[in-house]
């Protein structure tokens, strides 16, 4: 335990790289076996904690699927999305965007209007009980091929629910190029969404230059090999496209070998604009105020500098500028309070 981790509790937090299946806190995936005995999922606490300990990212991606396959219908899907928010709440996460994945679901025969009604019923009661505002990013499973984009982007341009804000892409990035979902993104920016996806975590920097140039990229979910290219890095940095970094998953991932060797220092350094986050933190056994205390102990900050971590993801959010601002000023207000009683 650091001399920031109590700091980091109490300071007001925005989440822009969370997925709504890899939040299942382990109490939820128990219950949720439960009611699916047929599952390969365990329910036994420390069976558990075994299934999530994950050899490789496409080890991962198994594990994920077979967690996918627990929410099979409209209830799995309410309580799921309200359980995540409590889950925030206790962490002081005042926003979030979670990744959801309609097309998973839809394909395990849940309506797509009732995927939908589910999710926001939990984001207006979150909003309401626990003082949580939660945004949504439809994203298509990238492995899942192109049906999968087409019917993403048809649920999130024809039903388009009132917390959805992005479109993002998923899933494994080795052998599922970028460009091929341009259309797909094309239509979602049409319709208004922002476009968000996974770039660059597995692959090269040459992925996250496909995100940008083919689909068009604000944020990058990831963007691990950027430092690779100090051309990339020093456009990201002059163009403020933010980086969705998740250290502690890119350690389970294997998307890094070693967590001091994590190039959040030279993404930083070059001047990105970095935003911590947890990516499936009940998977990775992490959560975000941990994320947190790992940024700050790699960037060497204190506690101004995690403050300001904080707030490069209230900028890079799609928050509205007025909401913006109140947590802007929160964090301002916080972080001025924890000073004034430090230094007394």
């Amino acid at each position: 335990m650091s001399a920031l981790d109590p700091f980091i509790a109490g300071l007001p937090k925005a989440e822009l790289h969370v997925h709504h299946v890899g939040s299942a806190s382990p109490r939820i995936v128990a219950q949720l076996a439960a009611r699916h005995p047929d599952s390969p999922v365990p329910t036994d606490p420390e069976a558990l904690a075994d299934f999530f300990t994950f050899r490789d990212f496409a080890h991962f991606i198994e594990v994920y699927l077979s967690v996918v396959d627990l929410v099979r219908d409209a209830e799995d899907v309410r309580l799921l999305t309200y359980e995540i928010a409590r889950d925030m709440a206790r962490q002081n996460i005042r926003y979030a965007e979670l990744t959801v994945t309609p097309f998973s679901s839809v394909r395990r025969g849940i309506p797509d209007v009732a995927f939908v009604e589910a999710i926001e019923d939990a984001r207006k009661a979150a909003e309401t009980e626990l003082g949580v505002v939660l945004r949504w990013c439809f994203d298509i499973p990238g492995e899942a091929g192109l049906d999968a984009a087409e019917e993403t982007a048809r649920i999130a341009c024809d039903l388009r629910p009132d917390g959805l804000v992005s479109f993002g892409l998923g899933g494994p990035e080795i052998g599922v190029p970028r460009p091929q979902f341009k259309p797909y993104f094309d239509r979602a920016i049409a319709a208004g969404l922002h476009s968000v996806p996974h770039a660059g975590e597995t692959t090269g920097p040459e992925t996250v230059w496909d995100a940008l140039t083919a689909l068009r990229a604000e944020r990058i979910g990831h963007g691990t090999s950027a430092p690779q290219d100090p051309r990339l890095l020093a456009h990201l940095a002059e163009h403020r496209i933010p980086l969705e970094v998740c250290p502690t998953s890119n350690l389970a991932t294997r998307a890094v070998t070693d967590i001091e060797r994590h190039p959040i220092r030279e993404m930083a350094a070059a001047g990105v604009l970095v935003t911590v986050n947890s990516d499936d933190p009940p998977m990775f056994g992490t959560d975000l105020n941990n994320e947190y205390a790992v940024a700050a102990r790699l960037l060497e900050l204190d506690a101004r500098g995690v403050a300001d971590l904080a707030k490069n993801a209230v900028e890079a959010s799609f928050m509205d500028t007025a909401g913006k601002a109140r947590l802007a000023a929160e964090i301002d207000a916080y972080t001025a309070e924890h000073t004034a009683a430090h230094a007394g």
